[in-house]
């Protein structure tokens, strides 16, 4: 059994600089802005693609350099779509999605792929490529890169904890407008959840942050952008 657990660790193995792309990601108010006015967009310079100007990047590795990965584990690799058609084809669900089974030195897991919109013989190409990144993320593979943004999240949960158990007694003053502002701000460009951000600091709101406890906020943002420039 420790030889397909060996072989299998070259998946989690981090992939290279050259391997990751990028994928932009709109929020649908941005979608919908770039549809009613083009001068909202941009052709990117990031990614090639032509999206809003205030997207954000997603660092994923594409169906060329993940066969690569899967062959350097095991040459002899394989995926088959969990159901057929009776026509022998793969069968795709009610929503137009796959399932696959990938297996890669004897272990078989299962994968999702969905084609985002598209169709005819690209949505056919996408709908595999996407199962076989699903399918190869429950291997491990690039799961630092699924699982960007979150992957610290019960850590930051403990250190906003140990922050709790050290912090003075509050003065009864809140912190100001231009404070709540500038943690807003900070929040927004490490990618924070303020409802969440709150939820750590145990406060209703950042308005109803104690003005002794901006610092500690402040540098709870600053460790996350640490942590995702990382």
């Amino acid at each position: 059994m420790s030889e397909p657990i060996e072989a299998l660790a070259k998946l989690r193995q981090p992939f290279p600089e050259h391997h990751i792309s990028k994928l932009p990601k709109e929020s649908k108010a941005q979608a919908d802005q770039r549809k009613a006015d083009r001068n909202s967009a941009v052709n990117c310079k990031i990614c090639g693609g032509w999206h809003h100007k205030n997207a954000v990047h997603l660092d994923y590795v594409g169906h060329a350099a993940l066969t690569d990965r899967l062959l350097d584990t095991d040459p002899c690799w394989s995926w088959e779509p969990v159901a057929y058609t009776s026509d022998g084809l793969p069968a795709v669900d009610r929503t137009g999605g796959l399932w696959i089974k990938l297996t890669v030195c004897g272990v078989t897991r299962l994968g999702y792929g969905a084609a985002d919109g598209k169709t005819g013989g690209d949505a056919v190409k996408e709908i595999i490529g996407d199962a076989l990144r699903n399918a190869a993320m429950r291997f491990g593979a690039a799961l630092d890169l699924w699982h960007k943004g979150d992957l610290h999240l019960e850590e930051d949960e403990r250190t906003a904890t140990q922050l709790a158990s050290v912090r003075p007694a509050p003065t009864g003053e809140v912190v100001s407008k231009e404070q709540v502002t500038s943690l807003q701000a900070l929040a927004g460009e490490v990618g924070a959840d303020v409802r969440r951000f709150c939820g750590y600091l145990k406060v209703a709101s950042l308005a109803d942050l104690p003005a002794d406890r901006f610092e500690e906020a402040r540098q709870a943002l600053e460790a996350k952008r640490q942590k995702v420039a990382a």
